[in-house]
């Protein structure tokens, strides 16, 4: 069986850092981001808890390619990408991901 993947884009109140992530499930792993479950990480530090941007892919080796050319980008061409579908820098969190995933976990 397949896993999808996700990239994601997290940020910080001010917008000053960004952190690129892979993984097969969205909802959790922004879950750990936002409560800092590692206390020690860069997102823990930079206090990285606004999700801007994520992308789904069929696979999380899709997903994985697409992260590794998302880090090489220079952050001009990052902030491009996430105004492109969040011009206003929204926490798609909020707006987006806890509905769909409560609306995920109502159909099983």
């Amino acid at each position: 069986m397949r896993t999808a993947g996700y990239i994601y884009i997290m940020t910080n109140k001010n917008k000053t850092t960004l952190y690129i992530g892979v993984t097969s499930n969205l909802f959790n792993r922004v879950q750990q981001h936002r409560n800092k479950f590692y206390p020690r990480s860069f997102s823990a530090r930079y206090q990285l808890t606004y999700l801007v941007f994520y992308e789904q892919f069929s696979t999380i080796g899709e997903a994985i390619v697409r992260e590794k050319q998302l880090k090489k980008w220079n952050r001009h061409k990052k902030e491009l990408l996430i105004a492109s579908t969040n011009p206003d820098w929204s926490d798609l969190w909020e707006k987006e991901v806890q509905f769909w995933q409560s609306r995920h976990s109502d159909s099983c």
